[in-house]
């Protein structure tokens, strides 16, 4: 979840202060690294999940700022445009029953905020893109409210100097020109939060992105976009091109773009942040009163502002997270790979595979990214974001194979080790693993169920959509897994 920000006005001056005050953040961060200032390890796991509103005719609904007064919660946020809200869950530990927990929490918050929904004729859809969004849907005017969509979509313009242009090319090709960041706001996802301790923290990192390309093959649920079928899971582009500051000569001079993921596997967490110093200018310098290296000095426990917002600006698809939870300081990594959706089953069983998997790879000895290159793994997102579940994808001593045939004989029992060490319920293993071993094998994920019923419909493609969507949602509510989904009624 983003942190709010008031309107202001952004000097010169304001953006070499800033500068400097994230750099004394970042020798704060180091000193408290090598001093060991954090948090016992207490291994935990939190969800925020972004969500569409719709109307009854499965079009979207600008009505999140009346839906949020209705739902009352302080769980609820706005996202960037009217048509998006989100629920940022409570940290759940990982262990025995808790997945299951988690579940319920999950699935009590959204029933109870799409009947608030209702009576502003509005539903909840949870999917990675709204397939029935149109280019009208998508201005500056959809933005939210909130100050702070504003003086980032301000911010980001500015540091382009001109329109963006969104070249996405897949089973059909669109190209249009943005004059905002809106675009951006038909990607919904969900963000699976790891709390980690220092020591752990690089292994973790890697190991989440060393499967980030299966993750994506596996879950892929974003088909459509402005109604053309593209990639499985076109968030990934879209993100990517919707946020770029970078005009195209600076893309030709190797200028990293502000959704990354990264250029080689760490050491440390503070690799990351150095990175993010190093090379990115910042796009909300908003400034704390706070020194950081005064407040170690007298043994108190720094924000770090400066550093945790800039960090929050560039947009990793594995993210290094700082945080204060009861006065402690704590790591996490913030798995930013997947889409919403299809179900709340579905969700959990991507965040079992997830959890158990990285576990299981941050434990081996010795690491197995040492086997597998990093563009390798930058490619594998590609293709699976790509291709989805028929994806063909990389890994060490195996080579190339489809993605389905990977999770069935190697990586889905790692996985379920993985979670036996978090000591998570054997009954809740089997049932959320299952549900990706039964994906696998039906081959149908959110993304191919998408696709098929769409080509079923035939006829207009808007009026097909919009039926698609229309069904969606009513199986979207009986909480069966996609790879059960019917494609006929």
């Amino acid at each position: 979840m983003g942190r709010d920000v008031s309107a202001i006005t952004v000097s010169m001056e304001d953006r070499r202060r800033y500068r400097e005050k994230v750099q004394r953040c970042l020798e704060a961060f180091a000193a408290m690294l090598r001093e060991d200032r954090f948090a016992a390890e207490t291994p935990s796991m939190g969800m925020e999940i972004e969500l569409n509103l719709v109307d009854d005719a499965g079009l979207p609904a600008m009505r999140n700022a009346a839906v949020l007064d209705a739902i009352d919660d302080d769980l609820w946020s706005t996202e960037l445009a009217q048509f998006n809200i989100e629920v940022n869950l409570p940290p759940f530990p990982l262990a025995a029953k808790s997945l299951g927990a988690l579940e319920q929490t999950v699935r009590d918050a959204l029933n109870h905020a799409d009947a608030r929904a209702r009576r502003h004729d509005a539903r909840l859809m949870l999917v990675g893109i709204l397939p029935t969004l149109r280019e009208t849907d998508v201005n500056e005017a959809a933005l939210s409210a909130n100050p702070r969509y504003r003086l980032l979509n301000e911010q980001i313009l500015a540091a382009r100097g001109e329109v963006f242009h969104l070249d996405i090319e897949g089973e059909e090709h669109l190209r249009i020109f943005a004059d905002s960041i809106s675009p951006e706001a038909a990607c919904t996802s969900v963000q699976y939060h790891l709390q980690v301790g220092p020591r752990d923290f690089g292994a973790y990192w890697n190991a989440a992105q060393m499967i980030a390309g299966v993750q994506a093959a596996l879950a892929a649920n974003s088909p459509f976009l402005l109604g053309r079928e593209l990639w499985a899971e076109t968030r990934i582009p879209l993100f990517e091109q919707a946020t770029d500051t970078r005009t195209r000569e600076l893309r030709e001079q190797g200028v990293r773009p502000r959704v990354w993921f990264g250029e080689r596997w760490i050491t440390s967490v503070l690799d990351l942040f150095e990175e993010n110093s190093r090379y990115y200018s910042s796009l909300l310098p908003v400034f704390d009163e706070a020194e950081p290296l005064d407040q170690i000095a007298r043994g108190e426990v720094p924000g770090l502002a400066e550093l945790t917002l800039h960090n929050g600006t560039i947009y990793r698809w594995n993210r290094p997270v700082y945080d204060i939870a009861q006065g402690q300081p704590h790591l996490r990594v913030e798995n930013r790979v997947l889409p919403a959706g299809p179900t709340v089953a579905d969700t959990m069983a991507n965040g079992a595979f997830y959890y158990g998997l990285v576990r299981a790879l941050a434990d081996e000895r010795p690491a197995p990214w040492h086997d597998m290159s990093f563009p390798l793994a930058a490619a594998n997102l590609r293709n699976g974001a790509r291709h989805g579940i028929t994806a063909m994808v990389y890994w060490p001593g195996v080579g190339e194979l489809p993605v389905t045939e990977l999770v069935l004989r190697w990586l889905l029992p790692k996985a379920a080790a993985g979670l036996d060490r978090w000591g998570v319920d054997g009954v809740v293993r089997d049932r959320l693993l299952g549900i990706i071993e039964q994906r696998c094998l039906a081959g149908q994920n959110g993304a191919a169920w998408q696709t098929r019923t769409v080509r079923s419909l035939g006829g207009e493609r808007p009026e097909a959509l919009r039926l698609m969507v229309q069904r969606y949602i009513e199986h979207m509510h009986t909480n069966a897994p996609v790879h059960t989904w019917p494609i006929g009624y």
